[in-house]
């Protein structure tokens, strides 16, 4: 049976540039942290990929830190600045686990959350309630991992600038890249967390851009790698892939925007026309203004999201219900409770994210298969 791959915000196809460029680099044997020529050879692919990943998001290619991927350079950000040191972190409800979970780790009384309305938008007057002289650093995403809204970045950089000058602001931006120009978007960030595999590159490799001016500490010791910010020898396949493929993306952005937007505008509103107690989520009037074109997330009244997910995957669709980096775990999504949806209808939750390889196919298919599987669970409810 076809695969209808509708899980691009889990992890996207490897784009075929970026396989090539892979290929190509595994056959340079040289360690990157060598002295001979072909130690330097390495250490020249992965200078000349920090100066297109540094291109993509309007930064200085010293600033560019490679990592195991968006999880870890989340981490770093959190963990890494010295000046967070003793001070207070603040964060949104709806951020990805990789900066809940390192910000919550601090301890109680060192990290504040701030709310956000019903379509996942922070709520500026509480982040300026939040800050004061001992907050050290703000996280922010630039887009959500589960429902696809784009945070105000540059509105919340003001706030922060007017409430907590001495602040660092770090935005999670491991979504964004595919859909917006994060060079503008996060223009204002001091800190931005990036992963390959969200734009077709490799799983594993991903990177932490760091402003000029802004100092890190590694939490990763023993070699003194990537400016003593990052330990162990670098991935050199995986940085040049991610390289690669970030290239392409930036390249081909504005086509594919326009093209999975109509697709999953049609994706949309045939579920909502065709699933009686279907709600889209993350918008608010039906305007979609606010979230990026790859994200079609859904909430079905009555319907357990892994007896659906279930039934589309006999149908040869592969979806998910929230967040796809739990382990495969289906878990109460912290997202949507944080925007006010009932838990009632959060257990109905469906995530089908569109990329560059979505096809009108896979959009027919899903709105075949979305109503039937739900007809049949409530038949036999």
């Amino acid at each position: 049976m076809p695969v209808v791959y509708l899980d691009h915000a889990a992890s996207t196809p490897v784009l075929p540039g970026a396989e090539a460029a892979m290929l190509e680099a595994l056959r340079h044997p040289g360690n990157p942290s060598g002295g001979h020529r072909l130690a330097r050879d390495a250490r020249r692919l992965i200078d000349d990929a920090r100066e297109v990943v540094a291109a993509a998001v309007g930064a200085t290619p010293g600033g560019v830190v490679f990592t195991g991927g968006g999880t870890e350079a989340d981490n770093l950000a959190v963990s890494g600045a010295p000046r967070v040191d003793g001070g207070v972190v603040v964060c949104t409800a709806v951020e990805h686990n990789a900066v809940l979970d390192a910000v919550e780790a601090r301890g109680e009384g060192r990290f504040r959350t701030v709310g956000v309305d019903q379509r996942g938008i922070i709520d500026l007057e509480s982040l300026a309630a939040a800050l004061d002289g001992s907050v050290a650093l703000v996280s922010v995403m630039l887009v959500n991992n589960e429902v696809g809204t784009v945070q105000p970045l540059a509105e919340v950089a003001d706030v922060v600038r007017a409430h907590a000058p001495h602040a660092l602001l770090h935005t999670d931006a491991v979504q964004a890249l595919p859909w917006l120009d994060v060079a503008e978007a996060a223009a204002d960030a001091d800190l931005i967390s990036l992963s390959a595999h969200k734009v077709g590159g490799p799983k594993g490799v991903g990177a932490l851009v760091v402003r000029d001016g802004v100092d890190l500490r590694a939490q990763m010791l023993g070699g003194g790698q990537e400016r003593e910010r990052r330990s162990g020898t670098q991935n050199v396949p995986g940085i040049v892939a991610m390289a690669a493929a970030v290239d392409i993306t930036v390249r081909d952005r504005d086509v594919v925007v326009e093209r999975v937007t109509k697709l999953r505008d049609r994706l949309v509103e045939g579920l909502l026309a065709s699933v009686e107690g279907l709600v889209e989520t993350g918008v608010q009037d039906g305007d979609r203004s606010g979230k990026v074109a790859g994200s079609c997330h859904v909430c079905i009244e009555g319907i357990e999201s892994e007896a659906l997910l279930f039934l589309l995957e006999d149908r040869g669709i592969c979806a998910a219900a929230a967040s796809s980096c739990a382990s495969g775990a289906l878990e109460p999504s912290h997202v949507l409770a944080a925007m006010g949806v009932p838990t009632s209808l959060a257990k109905g939750s469906l995530r089908l994210s569109l990329g560059t390889e979505s096809t009108d196919h896979d959009v027919d298919v899903a709105l075949e298969a979305v109503p039937a599987a739900v007809e049949r669970l409530r038949l036999f409810a």
